[in-house]
């Protein structure tokens, strides 16, 4: 972690200790360096924050590429690791600079869902994790949070006393998919980005709050 980034991942993780009394499991399945992908369900504003700190290393956000106007700001987005996308270019724009990144070995932070729930509830994967996991070598890690919808929703103002718990999986592995990818038709691999997206999903939804739960 670069100064900057300790400054704000310090006094959050024990804000988030203190505040959230937040549990942390299956940190030992992210690995210390990428490429890798953390695939997180995302109900919250909190969500990138907690992932983050619950985390010993610095990983890589994204964010909108119009936050990136004013000099300062700039300074401390990129400081934190924060990865500018344009949503108006569109999807492959988005995807390159993603990409890129993955291809210097690091860590990211992405949401398959697209956007935060309304409701708390897993949202169907959008097909763009699919096509970023096979364009990739990066390893990706199913990662659930819980209570964060409770501690601060879309209707909500400032963030409740609700307990998080946050649960990272064990990596999946899509080699047999990225093989079948380059060689098959057009038509087989759009069907193959929504496999992966599917997979994704039903990695995160089989998540539970506890080890133990997850054991019966």
């Amino acid at each position: 972690m670069n100064p900057l980034y300790f400054i704000v991942w310090f006094p959050c993780k024990l804000l988030f200790k203190i505040y959230f009394g937040w549990e942390i499991y299956g940190v030992n399945n992210v690995p210390r360096k990428g490429p890798a992908l953390i695939t997180s369900n995302h109900t919250s504003f909190l969500d990138p924050v907690l992932i983050g700190t619950s985390l010993p290393m610095a990983i890589h956000y994204l964010a909108r590429s119009t936050l990136f106007k004013n000099k300062l700001i700039t300074w401390i987005l990129k400081t934190v690791h924060a990865i500018p996308i344009d949503r108006e270019r569109g999807g492959m724009a988005g995807l390159k600079t993603i990409l890129e990144q993955l291809h210097q070995d690091c860590i990211i932070n992405l949401f398959p869902e697209g956007t935060r729930s309304r409701d708390g509830k897993l949202q169907k994967a959008q097909t763009g994790i699919g096509l970023a996991v096979i364009k990739s070598e990066a390893l990706v890690i199913p990662t659930r949070i819980f209570g964060s919808f409770e501690a601060y929703s879309r209707k909500d103002l400032f963030p409740k006393p609700q307990k998080i718990i946050i649960r990272y999986g064990t990596p999946l592995d899509f080699k047999e998919l990225r093989q079948e990818s380059k060689t098959c038709t057009k038509e087989r691999l759009r069907e193959i980005y929504k496999e992966v997206a599917e997979q994704v999903m039903e990695a995160i939804a089989r998540l539970t709050p506890t080890e133990e739960l997850s054991k019966k």
